[in-house]
């Protein structure tokens, strides 16, 4: 990993971090089983046009600011984000847009945030329908808000154009 890559991951790690300790109050949506803290999975997002080893470090850092602030279940949850971030990071030196990637990854996030509650006593209901429905919805909210950020970034001329 370059120095670079490197310490963009550790600023946008620092933010997953930040997301759930300092601004949980303020950013949580709790409907019992399901809850949500808006903006945090825009770090692992961002994190995707960095490289895939950032998009992994960004997320597991995001599992321990959620271990911290909200305990083993949404921190198994938010564990789910290395692996979509990962993913979305490969699609991204494939070719694939920001946006297809965002889109492509929204199911693989769902889907293992709706299986890694199963052994947390959640009934199938619960995890398919609350988590991984809430948790498509969730993401899509976080996936406007990372692409404005990258729109942002492009106009200040910050980002490559072939990252975008």
């Amino acid at each position: 990993m370059r120095a670079r890559d490197l310490v963009y991951g550790a600023l946008l790690t620092a933010l997953s971090l930040v997301i759930p300790l300092a601004f949980g109050n303020y950013l949580r949506i709790y409907l019992p089983p399901f809850s949500a803290t808006l903006a945090s999975h825009v770090p692992a997002m961002l994190a995707m046009l960095i490289s895939p080893a950032a998009a992994v470090l960004v997320g597991l850092g995001s599992a321990l600011g959620f271990l911290v602030a909200m305990g083993p279940v949404i921190a198994a949850r938010a564990a789910v984000h290395a692996f979509f971030g990962l993913a979305g990071a490969l699609l991204i030196r494939r070719g694939l847009s920001f946006r297809g990637a965002l889109t492509a990854t929204a199911p693989i996030h769902a889907l293992g945030e709706a299986l890694v509650v199963l052994p947390f006593g959640f009934t199938s209901y619960q995890a398919v329908v609350v988590v991984g429905v809430g948790t498509v919805l969730h993401h899509a909210a976080d996936a406007l808000i990372a692409l404005a950020a990258v729109s942002s970034l492009k106009l200040s001329s910050f980002l490559r154009p072939r990252q975008v």
